[in-house]
């Protein structure tokens, strides 16, 4: 019998046998010592951990990938020192006009996650003194409702405050000023102490009055799972902090029935987060409709005190004053010395009234409302405001036809989420 392979006649010349086998040896050993000390290249760990979710998966290269469920080890990181933001003022820089929504006639279901960069962590506006005003005000009568951090995060929330000073003044000097214990906001004449034991307050009320942001800390637990341990929401619209409060990733959104969740979502989600350092930042979008201009609790789908919520409480068909767009500009990070998760969550707030005067959105905004399908329509209300809704941007959108504003057979020019 032949053998299966036979060498060609030059290989068997020893001036070019011995290195050949030489070379082979040095790179058999190259790639073992690369895969027992994680030294491989970025790109072979792309090949070999393939990431849906376009975040390098640098885990297996670090300490802290070689952890027990539960036990953090710290990592020393730190982000790169965020410029002024250009022209910057409390009374004119305006919101960022996020318009996440896309035309139909497809709606997918996706965790919709890009890459963010950490100078962009906070953002603050023109707002910031009326989201302040409603949030001291919630924080006086709702407390630990709506602001509360459990003993094992406590480090990860006082983690957050130190990088909010760190942060903070250097990216809206206008309004933030480092002290030697921690920072004032010259705006509102407040001072904030985040080195005194005990703190003056919950760490979660402190952030609340710094940001226009709500926030949320997860911490994985013994059994690899990620549980709500300390927030500040205090401009939530549709949820309450209390009922998620030590909840896991999951349970709270099949508690809150989100559309094809375990299907498509939870998977990802729950990779997402084992996989995620501190050196990587990430943002998100959604948006929903309300029925009531109220910033804080949408109190068109009941009390916010209520055991029983929910779009069914809505009154149907309000005139179109009553309809306001929301939408949400969320990031997530880890917390390189605790390794919370940390979530910002961005409440933008306008009347579809004035939205739709801008190109393109009444067309746009309606053909993604009807590419909902049955769950995901259930789930953000439409039959309570699609009558008057989709009427009235389908007329604004003849509007802008009929005006030359825009061409039939053109689409928005901006890429998402504007």
């Amino acid at each position: 019998m032949e053998p299966v392979f036979v060498a060609p006649n030059w290989l068997s010349h020893p001036l070019v046998l011995y290195p050949t086998i030489l070379i082979a040896l040095a790179t058999i050993l190259v790639r073992v010592q690369s895969w027992r000390f994680g030294t491989t290249s970025k790109a072979q760990r792309r090949i070999v951990q393939a990431d849906p979710i376009g975040i390098d998966s640098k885990a297996s290269s670090r300490p802290s990938a070689k952890r027990l469920p539960g036990q953090w080890i710290p990592v020393d990181f730190k982000a790169p020192d965020p410029p002024p933001y250009p022209d910057w003022d409390v009374k004119s820089t305006k919101p960022l006009p996020y318009r996440p929504f896309k035309y139909g006639p497809n709606y997918f279901v996706t965790m919709g996650l890009r890459k963010g960069n950490f100078d962009e962590w906070i953002e603050l506006d023109n707002e910031f003194l009326k989201f302040h005003a409603i949030k001291k005000e919630r924080i006086e009568v709702r407390g630990d409702k709506c602001c509360k951090t459990a003993p094992e995060a406590m480090d990860a929330a006082i983690e957050l405050l130190e990088l909010l000073r760190d942060y903070l003044p250097k990216r809206y000097p206008s309004m933030f000023v480092a002290t030697p214990v921690g920072m004032n906001n010259i705006v509102t004449g407040e001072q904030f102490n985040i080195v005194q034991r005990p703190l003056a307050e919950e760490p979660m009320r402190t952030i609340g009055r710094l940001l226009q942001d709500d926030i949320a800390i997860m911490m994985e637990g013994s059994d690899g799972q990620y549980y709500l341990k300390s927030g500040s929401i205090l401009l939530p619209g549709f949820w309450k902090l209390e009922e998620k409060f030590n909840m896991n990733l999951s349970d709270i959104h099949t508690s809150g029935n989100v559309p094809q969740f375990r299907e498509k979502l939870e998977k990802g989600m729950t990779n997402f987060f084992k996989r995620v350092m501190p050196d990587d930042i990430v943002l998100r979008n959604n948006y929903f409709m309300q029925v009531d201009d109220n910033l804080a609790w949408s109190d068109s789908i009941g009390p916010e005190d209520s055991d029983h919520t929910g779009w069914f409480t809505a009154q149907k068909n309000k005139v179109i004053e009553n309809h306001w767009f929301r939408s949400e500009r969320q990031s997530l990070r880890r917390l390189p010395r605790s390794g919370g998760v940390v979530f910002t969550i961005r409440t933008y707030f306008h009347p579809v009234t004035e939205i739709v005067k801008e190109p393109y959105i009444p067309g746009r905004l309606a053909s993604a409302l009807r590419s909902w399908g049955d769950d995901v329509a259930n789930y953000k209300g439409r039959e309570r405001y699609q009558a008057v809704l989709l009427e009235y941007l389908d007329r604004e959108y003849q509007k802008q036809l009929d005006s030359g504003m825009i061409t039939e057979d053109s689409q928005s020019p901006l890429k998402y989420p504007y």
